[in-house]
């Protein structure tokens, strides 16, 4: 004889286990992204002293794909997307700094059309990037990325040639790419020397 159970759980209760099963891995999921961030972040700011491990974190955090990332390739992948947003977002901002503000003094004019180019050379290299990256080319994917950290310096630099105590109107977003870029540099030095 079978035993039977004096009660069954209604089909309510199963998809409440069910909703409970899910939020359960997703929080286990966030937090083992968090842990890996954080671990991240570290390394990279132990290994690079331009890397400061608060804005890697806070970098990271900004972006919905981090707390997902399951490794550190999938978050290096994701580091260089953070970086090329900023840049294309910075490119935007420049080309609206000259649009908006015809009455310019020459020199800054002058910088802000050098930093313009730099940063519209560097969206192209974005996408070689991008590609040597998912092809395990990680020697390639950093020398690409080694020039974007030169456009923000060299953008940054421009303004400085002259005496004229002439101020960048770029400078904290300069100094974020160089950052951003020496984020995902850092993670690719990882990897390269894990051989993943």
């Amino acid at each position: 004889m079978n035993p039977s159970f004096p009660f069954s759980f209604p089909s309510s209760s199963s998809s409440f286990f069910f909703t409970l099963t899910i939020i359960f891995c997703s929080l286990h999921s966030l937090g083992f992204a968090n842990r890996l961030i954080q671990q991240t972040c570290k390394n990279c700011s132990k290994t690079d002293p331009n890397i400061s491990y608060k804005f890697c974190v806070a970098s990271f955090e900004s972006n919905h794909r981090s707390q997902h990332a399951g490794n550190l390739e999938e978050l290096g992948l994701i580091s260089i997307k953070i970086t090329r947003h900023n840049v294309t977002d910075t490119n935007a901002h420049i080309n609206d700094l000259l649009e908006k503000n015809k009455s310019l003094d020459p020199f800054i004019k002058k910088c802000l059309d050098d930093c313009l180019e730099v940063y519209s050379d560097t969206i192209s290299t974005f996408r070689e990037a991008i590609r040597d990256y998912k092809a395990k080319r990680y020697s390639d994917c950093n020398v690409k990325l080694s020039s974007i950290i030169d456009a923000s310096t060299t953008c940054e630099d421009g303004f400085k040639q002259n005496n004229n105590g002439a101020i960048s109107p770029l400078t904290k977003r300069n100094k974020d790419t160089f950052q951003l870029s020496a984020i995902a540099l850092s993670i690719i030095n990882m990897l390269i020397n894990s051989d993943v």
